[in-house]
This record gives C-alpha cells, sequence and structure tokens, in this order.
C-alpha cells in the first residue's frame, strides 16, 4: 500500500467535466466486476488478475476474493497482503479505500465512500467522497457497513450487520447501528 500518499476527501459537481471523468471510470469499473464475477470461486488466478485490473495496482499472490463482487470505481483501492474478501462485497472506493495486511472481510459487507447531501436543494449537486482506512489484522463481519470517513483500527472486530459512521479504536469490537464499542480485545491490560 502507498501510505505516503493517502487519500483525501474531495467534493464532485454533478455537472461538471470532473462528474464526466468519473462516470467513464464507474463505467470501466462496471464491465471490469462483471467479467470477474463470471468467475468460479477456485479461478484464484483470474480473479486476481482482473482485480489487479480494476484497481490500476497487482494485488499480492496471498489475496482472495470469492466472486460476485461490485464496485463502482476501482481506482482507488489499495490492498495488503494475505487479505480474505468474501462473496457479495461491494466496495465504493471513489473516497479512497485502504485495506491492510491480514484484513478478513465477510460475505454482503459494504464498504461506501461516497455520499450526498442531506439537503433537498443540494442532494443533486455533487456526491462527497471521503476516505475508509481499515488497519490490519481487521476482521469485518457478515452484513456490516463502513461508511466514508472511517478508520477501523489495527486488530479490531466490526460485529454482523454493524454500521459503522465513527472510527473504531484499535483492538475492539463494534456493533450496533450505529456502531459503538461494545468490548475490548486487549489481551493484557493494564499489565
Amino acid at each position: 500500500m502507498d501510505i505516503d500518499k493517502p487519500f483525501v476527501a474531495k467534493r464532485v459537481p454533478i455537472h461538471s467535466a470532473e462528474w464526466d471523468a468519473v462516470v467513464g471510470i464507474t463505467k470501466r469499473a462496471m464491465r471490469l466486476t462483471a467479467e470477474l464475477n463470471t468467475l468460479s470461486f477456485d479461478d484464484v488466478a483470474k480473479v486476481r488478475e482482473i482485480f489487479s485490473e480494476l484497481t490500476g495496482r497487482k494485488v499480492d499472490d496471498t489475496f482472495t476474493l470469492i466472486p460476485p463482487f461490485y464496485c463502482a470505481y476501482g481506482l482507488d483501492i489499495r490492498i495488503g497482503q494475505r487479505v480474505f474478501i468474501n462473496q457479495c462485497c461491494t466496495l465504493y472506493d471513489m473516497g479512497g479505500v485502504d485495506i491492510a495486511d491480514r484484513v478478513m472481510i465477510g460475505p454482503n459487507v459494504n464498504i461506501i465512500t461516497t455520499s450526498h447531501p442531506l439537503e433537498l436543494s443540494r442532494r443533486r449537486a455533487y456526491v462527497e467522497a471521503r476516505p475508509i482506512v481499515i488497519e490490519k489484522n481487521v476482521w469485518i463481519a457478515t452484513g456490516a457497513t463502513i461508511i466514508g470517513g472511517v478508520t477501523v483500527g489495527e486488530n479490531s472486530v466490526v460485529a454482523a450487520g454493524a454500521v459503522v459512521t465513527k472510527d473504531v479504536p484499535p483492538n475492539s469490537v463494534a456493533a450496533g447501528v450505529p456502531a459503538r464499542v461494545i468490548r475490548s480485545l486487549e489481551e493484557n491490560p493494564g499489565a
């Protein structure tokens, strides 16, 4: 991962040349994910090849993804070593998604960096994209959703069905809607 250049939040006006470029990149991502989703779970080399093309970065030979997989941008995903992504996951990465080493992502997880303004008068004016960082050794359980602007700290667990709207500290379990820390995973607290 290129940690020297962190992703930054951005706002893309919908009626602009920048938006037109985003639409082109999105069409490319949808074409590549459709191709990826025709593959069997055991066609690991071809999955890695297409995923590398999608992200514009060669993924490590230890990367595993079980199709189907959904993505609406692709070029702002960075993946570490020994990352596992289970089936039916969605990454909307226009704001940037950094997934560190040894991360496990369960089925039906949504990692969404983009959103619209809440105000009706501005809702169709632009898209806001904020980065998501998932640090080393994180497990994101089935059906969880991670919202833009969040960092999930090293060694943490995001419980099944959780909706993460705020940072999760390292070595903790976050659960609920919205997610909150419910337990520490420190092996020797106070030692």
